[in-house]
């Protein structure tokens, strides 16, 4: 099994990056990993604690977030955005969330919670786990899952981490407890990725097009990846050897 992508998601559900390498750290996520996060109105979040996924704006609630594609220029922490119905935006999360709010509004429905403003959590980002996390997909069960809806998926739906080939489809939920050496990483496999409507929208067009979830009942789950901890930090780059300690 190798490493085949690496992606991360600088302000989470808004917009993928890939990476050519990643160098990971004992006890935190993905380096700006979801490291930002849009508050809606109703939200109490301000960046002091790690809050449920709940309290910001998100695909599963917002479709056209996924189609959302981003760079990070870290030395800056300046972030580029790029979406199909609306210009390029150049901005700074920490001072410049103005830009993003008015950027952002006319993807938004009315009738959701509306952006309210980018809050910030060092080290460990606002993964959806309670604990600093990183995902690991698997492309066979990927895979599995086009087979089954008879449709080509973008694997970008998954907003995972770190995706390997060269396993069975499934294997990942196998690994529940135990630890997987990633490049020069050790991961400690925590827990299953539950799935919400976020992964029914197209990553290209940010529209609904795919029974993601009903899909992935015929395994009688709705989960896909897992989520890890780092228990031994390193270097990951693509072509990384992935192995069952």
């Amino acid at each position: 099994m190798k490493v085949a992508h690496i992606l991360r998601y600088p302000l989470k559900s808004h917009g993928r990056e890939a990476l050519s390498r990643v160098s990971l750290s004992a006890g935190q996520s993905m380096p700006y990993d979801r490291l930002w996060a849009v508050a809606h109105e109703a939200s109490k979040a301000d960046g002091s604690e790690w809050v449920h996924c709940a309290n910001f704006s998100r695909g599963s609630k917002v479709p056209a977030l996924l189609a959302i594609s981003s760079r990070l220029d870290e030395d800056r922490e300046v972030l580029h955005l790029s979406h199909p119905e609306r210009p390029d935006l150049t901005f700074q999360p920490d001072t410049q969330g103005a830009k993003l709010l008015e950027w952002v509004a006319p993807l938004t429905p009315k009738n959701r919670a509306l952006p309210d403003r980018i809050v910030r959590l060092d080290q460990r980002g606002f993964t959806d786990s309670e604990f600093p996390s990183v995902t690991l997909c698997n492309l066979a069960s990927h895979k599995a899952v086009e087979e089954q809806i008879d449709q080509v998926l973008s694997i970008h739906r998954w907003r995972g981490n770190i995706w390997f080939d060269g396993a069975e489809p499934w294997i990942e939920f196998d690994w529940l407890g135990q630890d997987v050496r990633v490049g020069g990483c050790i991961l400690h496999i925590r827990e299953r990725t539950d799935r919400c409507l976020a992964t029914t929208a197209n990553p290209e067009t940010g529209k609904r097009d795919a029974d993601i979830l009903g899909t992935l009942e015929h395994w009688g789950h709705q989960d896909f990846s897992v989520r890890a901890e780092v228990v031994q930090g390193g270097v990951i780059v693509p072509g990384d050897r992935v192995e069952v300690l």
